[in-house]
């Protein structure tokens, strides 16, 4: 017996993710064309699935690239705690070897299980694990929400994974995403399980 289902999309693509720029909660970027014809494509796959309520994160691309399934009339909440991990004095930064070796560093860190670990006026997977697990807490909290829609950010999303897995969040690059991909996961009333990895047959 299946107690809820989520859809975990990322947002589209942004200007940003195209230029290979970092962008994480500080940056509260606009789609771009190909993200906006990417929520077209998502949603024309996935109209006639009766979502019961959306949750998006506090920054707009989220809100954006599901927008046509608020159009429908689904009602929506924007949560923080769905907010991309702030990356601090490396967002909106150009991708220099510098950049690029100090991102590196981090990213050890933290597959080496140095989970505090973070960017000057940043956060670390532990802190953005906290508010996830409040966001959870709301999102589970409605028994009557059978089929939910979730649209948040790539970093988030992979810590996200890791914590409905019951994973550490050193596992956290064993989800791989891209602008728009589905990640759908079941709830059974005693675990969660994820049923479709990584699918983006929609944009194709």
């Amino acid at each position: 017996m299946i107690e809820k289902t989520l859809y975990i999309v990322r947002h589209g693509q942004t200007d940003l993710n195209k230029q290979g720029i970092v962008q994480g909660r500080g940056r509260n970027t606009d789609l771009n064309d190909e993200g906006r014809r990417q929520a077209q494509l998502f949603h024309e796959a996935y109209k006639n699935i009766p979502f019961d309520k959306i949750y998006i994160s506090e920054l707009k691309r989220t809100q954006q690239s599901i927008q046509p399934f608020i159009d429908d009339g689904i009602p929506f909440e924007k949560l923080s705690g769905l907010d991309e991990l702030a990356w601090g004095v490396l967002e909106g930064q150009p991708s220099t070897p510098e950049n690029k070796a100090a991102f590196l560093k981090l990213m050890r860190d933290w597959l080496d299980g140095k989970l505090d670990s973070k960017f000057e006026g940043g956060e670390s997977p532990n802190e953005v694990k906290a508010r996830q697990l409040e966001a959870l807490k709301v999102i589970m909290s409605h028994a009557e929400e059978k089929t939910v829609l979730i649209c948040m950010h790539g970093r988030a999303l992979r810590l996200f994974l890791c914590i409905l897995q019951n994973l550490p969040l050193t596992e956290m690059e064993n989800f791989p995403h891209q602008n728009l991909v589905l990640y759908k996961v079941t709830w059974d009333g005693a675990k969660y399980e994820v049923v479709d990895f990584n699918n983006a047959q929609h944009l194709k």
